[in-house]
């Protein structure tokens, strides 16, 4: 097979595994993919996944490479408070977390980290397109803000909560308190539970609603 018939074939899926190309083409020689590779006409993203060079510049491409690179995982932490603008600075790593173990892979699309978390811990994350076709899952605002304060368990002081630097007006417009605090509880981490609290006092301009909940 030419380099112009199989990304004919496979241009459109963005990324493609090696059981995708196994399925389609039985006695595919994956000597192939080595060559192309060298050439540059092919990015190998981990093991046995690739990936189109035409891909490098579209936006929001990381955030679904990121997921299809190590599965079952979310983008989350920096990477989606980037995402929402809760943050000034661009991540140049993509980070997610993953109910696996933690794990590391660089390219040339970037560097992606994965943080472990609890299978109890793996939710509230949501769709986001990355075109017509396909999607990727990134957490919720209150999610990435809550995997942070876990993961990163030395934001613990006033001073520290407020080097994140997070962006007051967005944070107060897109954050619902409720959920933090109802997500948070889910936890039952009496630590997480106070750093929270440091970040509400540190962040939110008003006191909570009657229906509003903080941490005692």
């Amino acid at each position: 097979m030419n380099y112009i018939h199989f990304k004919s074939e496979f241009f459109k899926e963005i990324c493609i595994s090696k059981s995708r190309i196994e399925s389609e083409f039985e006695n595919f020689n994956f000597n192939n993919i080595s060559r192309w590779i060298n050439k540059n006409l092919l990015i190998r993203l981990r093991n046995g996944l690739y990936a189109f060079p035409e891909y490098l510049e579209e936006s929001n491409i990381r955030y679904y490479l990121a997921n299809r690179i190590y599965r079952p995982s979310y983008v989350s932490l920096q990477s989606a408070l980037s995402y929402y603008g809760l943050i000034p600075e661009a991540v140049i790593q993509i980070k997610s977390i993953t109910s696996l173990k933690t794990n590391a892979f660089e390219n040339r699309f970037g560097i992606f980290t994965y943080n472990t978390i609890k299978s109890d811990y793996f939710f509230g994350y949501q769709q986001k397109a990355l075109n017509s076709d396909f999607t990727f899952l990134i957490a919720e605002p209150e999610k990435a803000i809550l995997d942070l304060l876990y993961i990163y368990s030395f934001y613990n002081t006033s001073e520290e909560i407020t080097e994140l630097r997070l962006n007051k007006e967005i944070l107060n417009e897109i954050v619902n308190r409720n959920k933090l605090t109802e997500y948070a509880e889910r936890y039952r981490n009496k630590a997480l539970s106070n750093r929270l609290n440091l970040l509400i006092k540190n962040y939110f301009d008003v006191k909570p609603k009657s229906n509003q909940r903080v941490f005692p």
